[in-house]
Formats: structure tokens, sequence, C-alpha cells
């Protein structure tokens, strides 16, 4: 059951980071979960609060997710087009 939810959260946090980076046109469901997970990651990398892979699912990991995701698509678009939008 955690998985399913795992998938879920991961979803909605990279639907939602592709959004604010304008990604949202050029990714699927598929890319969006996987941005959502490893977002989280990167984001529990770089604050010590937790993210959604490794704290309790509450409003400060779901951010902290969030964050890591924009972090991880602004890198992404660094290495793709030479800027961050």
């Amino acid at each position: 059951m955690n998985l399913i939810i795992w998938l879920i959260v991961g979803g909605v946090i990279g639907w939602l980071a592709s959004i604010i980076m304008r990604t949202d046109a050029q990714q699927g469901i598929f890319l969006n979960i996987i941005v959502g997970i490893v977002g989280a990651f990167v984001g529990g990398l770089i604050f010590t609060g937790g993210s959604i892979n490794n704290a309790p699912l509450n409003l400060y990991s779901f951010l902290i997710s969030l964050l890591g995701a924009v972090v991880l698509l602004a890198i992404v678009n660094l290495f793709r087009r030479g800027r961050v939008r």
C-alpha cells in the first residue's frame, strides 16, 4: 500500500513541479512520477527534515519534496537548454 501512495504522491509532486518550471507539455505521467520521486530524494539530501521517501507524509515533507523536484527540473533544464527557465 505504501508503494501506491508513494507513486501517487510522487506523480502529484512531479506534476506540480513541471507546472512551476513550465515543462508540463513536455512530460507525461510516467516522467512526472519519476521527477517527483527523484526530486523527493534530492530534497531529502538538500534539507535534513526529510521528504516523502523517508519521513511521514505531512505538509513539510510534501513541500521539501516539491522543492527538490523543482531543483531537479532546473538542473535538467540547465543541461538541456543551457539556461534555467
